[in-house]
Protein backbone atom coordinates (compact mmCIF):
# COMPACT_ATOMS: atom_id res chain seq x y z
CA UNK A 1 0.00 0.00 0.00
CA UNK A 2 1.19 3.49 -0.85
CA UNK A 3 -0.08 6.10 1.58
CA UNK A 4 -0.09 9.83 1.94
CA UNK A 5 -1.44 11.90 4.79
CA UNK A 6 -4.89 12.22 3.31
CA UNK A 7 -5.15 9.61 0.53
CA UNK A 8 -4.43 5.88 0.62
CA UNK A 9 -3.60 3.91 -2.52
CA UNK A 10 -3.91 0.11 -2.51
CA UNK A 11 -3.61 -1.96 -5.71
CA UNK A 12 -4.72 -5.60 -5.56
CA UNK A 13 -3.23 -8.43 -7.61
CA UNK A 14 -6.34 -8.52 -9.80
CA UNK A 15 -5.95 -4.88 -10.81
CA UNK A 16 -8.41 -3.16 -8.48
CA UNK A 17 -7.09 0.15 -7.20
CA UNK A 18 -8.65 1.36 -3.95
CA UNK A 19 -8.26 5.09 -3.42
CA UNK A 20 -9.33 5.89 0.13
CA UNK A 21 -9.97 9.43 1.32
CA UNK A 22 -8.24 9.63 4.68
CA UNK A 23 -8.92 13.02 6.22
CA UNK A 24 -11.64 12.03 8.68
CA UNK A 25 -10.94 14.99 10.94
CA UNK A 26 -12.17 17.28 8.17
CA UNK A 27 -14.83 14.80 7.05
CA UNK A 28 -12.75 14.04 3.97
CA UNK A 29 -13.41 17.52 2.61
CA UNK A 30 -12.23 18.37 -0.89
CA UNK A 31 -9.49 20.71 0.25
CA UNK A 32 -6.90 21.94 -2.21
CA UNK A 33 -4.58 19.19 -1.02
CA UNK A 34 -7.21 16.47 -1.38
CA UNK A 35 -8.23 17.66 -4.84
CA UNK A 36 -4.59 17.71 -5.93
CA UNK A 37 -3.84 14.21 -4.67
CA UNK A 38 -7.11 12.71 -5.90
CA UNK A 39 -6.77 14.26 -9.34
CA UNK A 40 -3.20 13.01 -9.69
CA UNK A 41 -4.16 9.52 -8.51
CA UNK A 42 -7.04 9.22 -10.99
CA UNK A 43 -4.87 10.52 -13.83
CA UNK A 44 -2.06 8.14 -12.95
CA UNK A 45 -4.40 5.18 -12.71
CA UNK A 46 -5.77 5.93 -16.16
CA UNK A 47 -2.28 5.49 -17.62
CA UNK A 48 -1.34 2.46 -15.49
CA UNK A 49 -1.87 -0.83 -17.33
CA UNK A 50 -1.84 -2.68 -14.00
CA UNK A 51 -5.04 -0.88 -12.95
CA UNK A 52 -8.28 -2.31 -14.32
CA UNK A 53 -10.91 -0.81 -12.01
CA UNK A 54 -10.81 2.02 -9.46
CA UNK A 55 -12.76 1.98 -6.20
CA UNK A 56 -13.13 5.32 -4.42
CA UNK A 57 -13.72 4.81 -0.69
CA UNK A 58 -13.28 6.80 2.52
CA UNK A 59 -12.23 6.35 6.14
CA UNK A 60 -14.25 7.83 8.97
CA UNK A 61 -17.96 8.63 9.45
CA UNK A 62 -18.22 10.79 6.31
CA UNK A 63 -17.53 9.79 2.74
CA UNK A 64 -16.97 13.41 1.76
CA UNK A 65 -18.42 16.66 3.10
CA UNK A 66 -17.65 18.69 -0.02
CA UNK A 67 -15.44 21.75 -0.13
CA UNK A 68 -13.51 22.81 2.97
CA UNK A 69 -15.52 25.90 3.94
CA UNK A 70 -12.90 27.11 6.44
CA UNK A 71 -10.30 27.00 3.68
CA UNK A 72 -12.68 28.76 1.30
CA UNK A 73 -13.44 31.46 3.88
CA UNK A 74 -9.73 32.09 4.38
CA UNK A 75 -9.51 32.66 0.64
CA UNK A 76 -11.60 35.83 1.01
CA UNK A 77 -8.54 37.60 2.40
CA UNK A 78 -7.28 38.36 -1.11
CA UNK A 79 -7.47 41.87 -2.50
CA UNK A 80 -10.24 40.74 -4.85
CA UNK A 81 -12.33 39.35 -2.00
CA UNK A 82 -11.47 35.80 -2.95
CA UNK A 83 -12.59 35.77 -6.60
CA UNK A 84 -9.32 34.39 -7.99
CA UNK A 85 -9.01 31.83 -5.20
CA UNK A 86 -12.60 30.63 -5.58
CA UNK A 87 -12.12 30.32 -9.35
CA UNK A 88 -8.95 28.29 -8.79
CA UNK A 89 -10.64 25.85 -6.40
CA UNK A 90 -13.71 25.44 -8.62
CA UNK A 91 -11.45 24.72 -11.59
CA UNK A 92 -9.52 22.13 -9.56
CA UNK A 93 -12.73 20.44 -8.44
CA UNK A 94 -14.23 20.45 -11.93
CA UNK A 95 -10.98 18.99 -13.22
CA UNK A 96 -11.18 16.08 -10.77
CA UNK A 97 -14.82 15.34 -11.65
CA UNK A 98 -14.06 15.42 -15.37
CA UNK A 99 -10.96 13.34 -14.76
CA UNK A 100 -13.14 10.59 -13.29
CA UNK A 101 -15.47 10.67 -16.29
CA UNK A 102 -12.60 10.81 -18.79
CA UNK A 103 -10.52 8.13 -17.05
CA UNK A 104 -10.51 4.99 -19.25
CA UNK A 105 -10.88 2.79 -16.16
CA UNK A 106 -14.31 2.27 -14.53
CA UNK A 107 -14.62 4.14 -11.22
CA UNK A 108 -16.87 2.80 -8.44
CA UNK A 109 -17.79 4.88 -5.38
CA UNK A 110 -18.03 2.90 -2.12
CA UNK A 111 -20.05 5.24 0.07
CA UNK A 112 -20.18 5.16 3.85
CA UNK A 113 -21.57 7.93 6.02
CA UNK A 114 -22.60 11.20 4.43
CA UNK A 115 -21.81 12.60 1.01
CA UNK A 116 -22.75 16.26 0.86
CA UNK A 117 -22.36 19.14 -1.61
CA UNK A 118 -19.26 18.45 -3.74
CA UNK A 119 -19.06 15.08 -1.96
CA UNK A 120 -22.45 14.20 -3.45
CA UNK A 121 -21.12 15.51 -6.76
CA UNK A 122 -18.16 13.15 -6.39
CA UNK A 123 -20.48 10.15 -6.01
CA UNK A 124 -22.56 11.23 -9.00
CA UNK A 125 -19.42 11.66 -11.10
CA UNK A 126 -18.33 8.04 -10.59
CA UNK A 127 -19.47 5.45 -13.12
CA UNK A 128 -21.06 3.27 -10.46
CA UNK A 129 -21.81 3.64 -6.75
CA UNK A 130 -22.66 1.28 -3.92
CA UNK A 131 -23.76 2.81 -0.61
CA UNK A 132 -24.10 1.55 2.92
CA UNK A 133 -27.75 1.52 3.94
CA UNK A 134 -26.82 4.11 6.57
CA UNK A 135 -25.31 6.54 4.05
CA UNK A 136 -27.00 9.86 3.34
CA UNK A 137 -26.68 12.39 0.54
CA UNK A 138 -27.44 16.09 0.19
CA UNK A 139 -26.58 19.33 -1.56
CA UNK A 140 -27.14 21.67 1.40
CA UNK A 141 -25.82 24.88 -0.11
CA UNK A 142 -29.25 26.49 -0.09
CA UNK A 143 -29.12 26.50 3.71
CA UNK A 144 -26.11 28.85 3.71
CA UNK A 145 -26.89 31.04 0.69
CA UNK A 146 -24.62 29.11 -1.67
CA UNK A 147 -26.47 27.09 -4.29
CA UNK A 148 -24.66 23.86 -5.20
CA UNK A 149 -24.22 24.88 -8.82
CA UNK A 150 -21.30 22.64 -9.81
CA UNK A 151 -23.00 19.52 -8.36
CA UNK A 152 -25.85 20.31 -10.78
CA UNK A 153 -23.66 19.09 -13.62
CA UNK A 154 -23.15 15.59 -12.23
CA UNK A 155 -26.59 15.25 -10.64
CA UNK A 156 -28.50 16.31 -13.73
CA UNK A 157 -26.63 13.75 -15.81
CA UNK A 158 -27.42 10.88 -13.43
CA UNK A 159 -30.75 11.69 -11.81
CA UNK A 160 -34.04 12.64 -13.48
CA UNK A 161 -34.61 16.38 -13.55
CA UNK A 162 -37.34 16.70 -10.93
CA UNK A 163 -35.53 14.40 -8.51
CA UNK A 164 -32.30 16.34 -8.97
CA UNK A 165 -34.08 19.65 -8.44
CA UNK A 166 -35.72 18.37 -5.24
CA UNK A 167 -32.32 17.43 -3.85
CA UNK A 168 -30.82 20.78 -4.88
CA UNK A 169 -33.69 23.07 -3.87
CA UNK A 170 -34.46 21.57 -0.46
CA UNK A 171 -30.92 20.75 0.65
CA UNK A 172 -32.42 17.93 2.72
CA UNK A 173 -30.72 14.62 3.43
CA UNK A 174 -31.59 11.79 1.05
CA UNK A 175 -31.43 8.25 2.40
CA UNK A 176 -29.39 5.56 0.70
CA UNK A 177 -32.58 3.72 -0.25
CA UNK A 178 -34.00 6.84 -1.88
CA UNK A 179 -30.67 7.52 -3.59
CA UNK A 180 -30.93 4.08 -5.19
CA UNK A 181 -34.53 4.75 -6.25
CA UNK A 182 -33.61 7.96 -8.09
CA UNK A 183 -30.43 6.58 -9.66
CA UNK A 184 -27.77 8.36 -7.65
CA UNK A 185 -26.38 4.99 -6.53
CA UNK A 186 -26.70 1.55 -8.07
CA UNK A 187 -27.41 -0.46 -4.95
CA UNK A 188 -27.39 -0.45 -1.17
CA UNK A 189 -25.66 -2.87 1.20
CA UNK A 190 -25.33 -3.34 4.94
CA UNK A 191 -22.24 -1.53 6.26
CA UNK A 192 -20.51 -4.76 7.29
CA UNK A 193 -20.69 -6.19 3.76
CA UNK A 194 -20.32 -2.95 1.78
CA UNK A 195 -16.64 -3.43 0.92
CA UNK A 196 -17.17 -7.07 -0.05
CA UNK A 197 -20.09 -6.11 -2.30
CA UNK A 198 -18.09 -3.33 -3.93
CA UNK A 199 -15.03 -5.50 -4.50
CA UNK A 200 -17.12 -8.35 -5.91
CA UNK A 201 -18.59 -5.96 -8.48
CA UNK A 202 -15.14 -4.53 -9.20
CA UNK A 203 -13.69 -8.00 -9.79
CA UNK A 204 -16.47 -8.90 -12.21
CA UNK A 205 -15.75 -5.77 -14.23
CA UNK A 206 -11.97 -6.22 -13.97
CA UNK A 207 -12.28 -9.65 -15.58
CA UNK A 208 -13.31 -8.04 -18.88
CA UNK A 209 -11.05 -6.73 -21.63
CA UNK A 210 -9.53 -3.41 -20.60
CA UNK A 211 -9.74 -2.22 -24.20
CA UNK A 212 -13.45 -3.01 -24.31
CA UNK A 213 -14.16 -1.26 -21.01
CA UNK A 214 -12.28 1.87 -22.09
CA UNK A 215 -14.04 1.90 -25.46
CA UNK A 216 -17.46 1.52 -23.86
CA UNK A 217 -16.95 4.12 -21.15
CA UNK A 218 -15.69 6.71 -23.62
CA UNK A 219 -18.57 6.01 -26.00
CA UNK A 220 -21.18 6.18 -23.24
CA UNK A 221 -20.24 9.66 -22.08
CA UNK A 222 -19.55 11.01 -25.57
CA UNK A 223 -22.83 9.95 -27.16
CA UNK A 224 -24.87 11.20 -24.20
CA UNK A 225 -24.16 14.80 -25.17
CA UNK A 226 -25.16 14.29 -28.84
CA UNK A 227 -28.48 14.54 -30.68
CA UNK A 228 -30.01 11.11 -31.42
CA UNK A 229 -28.96 10.81 -35.06
CA UNK A 230 -25.42 11.99 -34.37
CA UNK A 231 -25.19 9.63 -31.39
CA UNK A 232 -26.11 6.63 -33.55
CA UNK A 233 -23.59 7.62 -36.23
CA UNK A 234 -20.89 7.98 -33.60
CA UNK A 235 -21.79 4.71 -31.83
CA UNK A 236 -21.85 2.85 -35.14
CA UNK A 237 -18.33 4.04 -35.92
CA UNK A 238 -17.20 2.94 -32.46
CA UNK A 239 -18.74 -0.51 -33.04
CA UNK A 240 -16.90 -0.89 -36.35
CA UNK A 241 -13.55 -0.03 -34.78
CA UNK A 242 -14.31 -2.26 -31.81
CA UNK A 243 -15.15 -5.20 -34.09
CA UNK A 244 -11.73 -4.83 -35.73
CA UNK A 245 -9.93 -4.97 -32.36
CA UNK A 246 -8.04 -8.11 -31.36
CA UNK A 247 -9.99 -8.66 -28.12
CA UNK A 248 -13.34 -8.51 -29.92
CA UNK A 249 -12.18 -11.16 -32.39
CA UNK A 250 -10.89 -13.25 -29.49
CA UNK A 251 -14.04 -12.79 -27.42
CA UNK A 252 -16.41 -13.70 -30.23
CA UNK A 253 -14.25 -16.70 -31.13
CA UNK A 254 -14.20 -17.86 -27.52
CA UNK A 255 -17.99 -17.55 -27.31
CA UNK A 256 -18.49 -19.62 -30.46
CA UNK A 257 -15.93 -22.19 -29.34
CA UNK A 258 -17.37 -22.30 -25.80
CA UNK A 259 -14.09 -21.45 -24.04
CA UNK A 260 -12.81 -18.68 -21.79
CA UNK A 261 -11.34 -15.69 -23.70
CA UNK A 262 -7.74 -14.65 -23.28
CA UNK A 263 -7.64 -10.85 -23.16
CA UNK A 264 -4.68 -8.76 -24.26
CA UNK A 265 -6.43 -5.41 -23.73
CA UNK A 266 -5.92 -4.59 -27.38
Amino acid sequence: MQTSEILHRDLSEDGILRLTLNDAGRRNALSEAMLGKLGAAISGAGDDRAVRVIVLAANGPAFCAGHDLKEMTAGRAGADGGRAYFAKVMAMCSGVMQGIVNCPKPVIAEVTGIATAAGCQLVASCDLAIAADTAKFSTPGVHIGLFCSTPIVALSRNVAGKHAMEVLLTGEMTSAARAAEIGLVNRVAAPDVLQDATMELARRIASKSGMTLATGKRAFYTQREMPLSQAYDFASDVMVENMLARDAEEGIGAFIEKRAPEWRDA
